[in-house]
């Protein structure tokens, strides 16, 4: 083959095989070129990069271009090569190359262009993706060039080369197995989640009839923390990655923040920044002992104390006072405003944050329960720092006063209560054998000493006719039950371990974080927290004081500590080896009556349900909630790639399995009854 220079205003002999350099400018495509589909902007990118870093590697095969009369115009026709024209006209835009270019090209006038055209597209060979994702790898090892600079040498973004990088890294015997079409390409990346080839040939090895690509990485993530995960969250990246930590990403879907890699040394930063939370918490408020947990310590066995009302400084009255007086100023002045000024908004915030700080500062620890007591930092649900104080300890509890009656009550001693001095005390006084005597038998021998106490057996007697008389007397005045009901339920609810009710009805509330986990760290679960942790800032210090404090409420107050302590015995779960159908059905009479509405507490989510139960399952609810039509779309969807489609379709329907759903009132009808859950809910 002969090489010839052409000139630019010159046209050569069209010798066919003939390689010459034609201006850029003088190329056009060949009207019989077999492509009619345009290049994509993707493609001419990719070939404008490579001819940039490498020059043009395969000529442009050209015809001359003849007129109406069969004369040369001095323009060539691209047969082959077409691409790389487009390419090279994409370098002159970019100013990278002058239009003048001269391109290399081989005439032939002897084949069909068209015939040729298609030949070079239909007999080719595309390299394997296997060999491209060796090579790639193999090019960032031996010439130490990173994946910006090799994309920009192919055309290609980054991500990409890093993608096909990863790949190259599988395991030489998977790489094998791809080739021989044993791993599809999904399968190839899900394998490339690690860079360890003895863990992706583990894994492999292991892996049953289903190879689906979530399983792989589910398989390979296995010991691995998800950086949604709220010891994640909690430590952040930076901090973990500081401390010599490795977080794997995913290249090929979207991972939310990669996994990282070593669940202990995670752990232990988070048991670090706690115990760093704990001691300012202890150094700061005082408290005896602090104690950190990444989850929170349920069944301590620690008795809990609360805040108590306090009386604030005249200070604090003062400032309380004066920032809600120019709140209210405020709010009054630009009541019917559209937008507030910048200037007023941020004096809104400063006022609404003084008075928060005062109104803490209505309740407080007492010094004496600071001094002897503690606090759980524990890491929460979603991975802030939660702070529970008030616990005290067995051994820093206030030993109880010894009786201090002069030993009237005596001791048992061989089954005889005796005094102080060793003498027989009445138990129900005997005779010779041993036997209980009345105490009319011995009123003569008791005469004159009118100091001694009653004998147990005769103050059981006359203590049961007192109660028989308080149960008569209670049955006829409702509103008086109602308080002696509420004193018992709140003695036993906030004073554990004191006996101080009258009435024997013995509360018990179900410990529902063993059933669902986190259920105590969802919004319900806190709101019942918090109103519990009000009512008991509100208790009395001393379970001898509750009687008053609860007969001294209004009526509305009363019933709402009735309540809120009936609600704590509250047992609607069911277990598989209960038998309980008539408890089932009142709890759902309760439902019913109360208007619960679950849509506004729980939401149907991967993790919540849709990740638990069928595929059907889960086709069944998008049907119902939105459509036959929706569901079809999805039916086809792998299980975790459906979970997480029905996620977002099921969002803001108010969709509930069978299980919680309230039944309608019997009398209304659909609108009285949305009505009536409404007024419920508010």
């Amino acid at each position: 083959m002969t090489t010839t220079p052409i000139e630019t205003t010159a046209t050569p002999a069209a010798v066919t095989g003939t390689e010459v350099f034609i201006p850029l400018n003088k190329l056009k495509k060949h009207p019989a070129n077999a492509r009619k589909t345009p290049h994509s902007e993707a493609s001419i990118e990719t070939k404008a990069a490579s001819i940039h870093a490498k020059g043009i590697l395969q000529n442009l095969v050209v015809e001359p271009e003849l007129d109406a009369e069969g004369a040369a115009s001095g323009f060539y026709l691209v047969s082959i090569g077409e691409g790389r024209r487009l390419a090279q006209l994409l370098r002159v835009k970019r100013k990278q190359i002058k239009k003048t270019e001269a391109i290399r090209c081989v005439i032939d006038t002897v084949n069909d262009a068209s015939e040729i055209s298609l030949d070079e597209n239909v007999t080719r060979e595309d390299l394997s993706p296997a060999d491209q994702f060796e090579r790639f790898r193999e090019l960032a090892e031996t010439r130490g060039w990173g994946a910006e600079e090799i994309a920009a040498r192919f055309g290609v973004s980054a991500h990409v080369v890093r993608q096909r990088m990863r790949l190259g890294a599988v395991s030489p015997k998977l790489m094998q197995v791809y080739r021989d079409g044993g791993l599809t390409l999904e399968q190839l990346m899900a394998f490339a989640i690690v860079d360890d080839p003895a863990r992706q040939e583990q894994v492999f090895e292991n892996l049953s009839w289903n190879k689906d690509p979530s399983t792989i990485r589910r398989d390979l993530t296995r010991m691995h923390i998800a950086a949604m995960d709220r010891r994640a969250i909690f430590v952040g990246a930076e901090a973990y990655t500081e401390a010599g930590g490795v977080i794997l990403r995913d290249l090929f879907t979207e991972d939310r923040g990669g996994f990282y890699e070593d669940a202990g040394l995670l752990d232990r930063l988070v048991v670090e920044k706690l115990e760093g939370i704990a001691e300012s918490v202890k150094a700061g408020e005082g408290w005896k002992w602090a104690s950190v947990h990444i989850d929170y310590p349920h069944g301590n066995g620690l008795r809990r104390t609360y805040p108590h009302p306090v009386a604030l400084s005249a200070e604090d009255e003062a400032a309380y006072a004066a920032a809600q007086g120019e709140y209210d100023a405020l709010t009054e002045q630009y009541d019917r405003a559209d937008e507030l000024p910048d200037e007023v908004d941020h004096r809104f915030g400063e006022l609404e944050a003084e008075i928060e700080r005062i109104d803490a500062l209505r309740h407080a620890y007492d010094a004496d329960e600071i001094a002897r007591g503690g606090v759980f930092v524990i890491l929460s649900h979603d991975g802030e720092a939660r702070i529970e104080r008030g616990f005290i300890r067995a051994e820093d509890e206030k030993p109880e006063p010894e009786d201090d009656a002069g030993g009237d009550g005596g001791s048992v001693v061989d089954g005889v209560r005796v005094n102080g001095d060793g003498e027989i005390i009445e138990d129900g006084d005997r005779d010779e054998d041993g036997n209980a005597v009345s105490a009319l038998e011995t009123e003569d021998e008791d005469a004159g000493d009118a100091g001694k106490p009653l004998s147990d057996l005769l103050i059981r007697d006359l203590t049961s006719h007192r109660t028989l008389g308080l149960r008569l007397a209670l049955g006829v005045q409702p509103d008086m039950a109602l308080i002696a009901v509420t004193h018992a339920l709140a003695a036993q609810t906030f004073y554990r371990g004191v006996d101080a009710a009258c009435l024997e009805i013995r509360p018990t509330s179900s410990y529902l974080a063993s059933h669902a986990d986190g259920i105590e760290d969802t919004a319900a679960g806190k709101a019942l927290a918090d109103r519990h942790a009000g009512w008991a800032a509100d208790m009395p210090r001393d379970a001898a004081d509750l009687w008053g404090f609860v007969a001294g409420l209004d009526n509305a107050s009363v019933m709402a500590l009735f309540g809120h302590c009936a609600s704590l015995t509250v047992d609607a779960v069911k277990q598989p080896w209960e038998k309980k159908p008539h408890a089932h059905a009142a709890a759902d009479k309760l439902a019913t009556a109360v208007a619960l509405d679950m849509s506004a507490q729980w939401t149907p989510t991967v993790r919540t349900y849709l990740g638990r139960v069928t595929k059907a399952h889960i086709l069944a609810a998008v049907r119902e909630a939105v459509s036959d039509g929706a569901a079809e779309r999805i039916a086809g969807l792998k299980k975790t790639e459906m979970a997480d489609a029905a996620e977002q379709l099921l969002a803001g329907t108010g969709w509930l399995p069978a299980v919680m759903r309230t039944a309608r009132p019997a009398g209304l009808d659909e609108r009285q009854a949305d009505d009536a859950f409404q007024i419920a809910a508010e």
